[in-house]
């Protein structure tokens, strides 16, 4: 007969431990990450796939981009935050308006602006934005960064994804388009 000898398994390294109490950004940070074979991978951890290249002007630092933009939790069934298609007698019926912000002055979610800054105008791009570089802890209500949702309905989407502790994958889709490129000091008349 054999007998059977329990063993332990080995203790998971400091580093792989969370720290006392369970940090939250720890915890964000050493979740499992998904990844999507059609998609391009950046050394920060931003996926991205090209649905349509530009072939306008590409956005630096200092630029002011007009960008059409829609959101989605992935973690959490996919549910959109901010949608262009409009659908009837929802909260999402609305004209929305374009998103406006300057490259560079911490304004745009880290992850959106590095896709911004590999597009040219006219180009659309899907960006799946990892918490790392999605919208700041200290900001989760998006009131300093954005682009922000236009309805009351896409800010509590968003609001109970990014503010839920260990529960909810913080992973977010953007689909952006960019649409104008404004230099610093030039003046922009009638234009969308």
């Amino acid at each position: 007969t054999s007998a059977a000898v329990a063993t332990q398994a080995p203790r998971p390294a400091a580093a792989d431990t969370p720290p006392p109490g369970g940090s939250q950004s720890w915890i964000d940070a050493n979740k499992a990450r998904m990844t999507y074979k059609d998609f391009t991978m950046t050394e920060s951890g931003l996926q991205y796939k090209d649905a349509k290249m530009g072939e306008g002007v590409k956005p630096e630092a200092g630029d002011r981009v007009v960008v059409d933009w829609s959101g989605y939790t992935i973690g959490y069934y996919g549910r959109p935050f901010e949608m262009r298609a409009r659908v009837a007698g929802s909260g999402f019926d609305e004209d929305k308006e374009l998103y406006r912000a300057t490259i560079g002055t911490n304004t745009i979610v880290p992850g959106v602006e590095e896709a911004l800054l590999g597009m040219r105008v006219g180009g659309i791009r899907q960006v799946v934005v990892p918490i790392s570089l999605s919208y700041p802890p200290d900001d989760a209500s998006t009131k300093r960064v954005g682009p922000r949702p236009t309805s009351f309905s896409g800010e509590r989407a968003l609001d109970f994804v990014m503010t839920s502790n260990d529960l909810i994958d913080k992973t977010l889709l953007f689909n952006v388009k960019l649409k104008r490129v404004d230099k610093p000091g030039e003046k922009v008349i009638g234009a969308r």
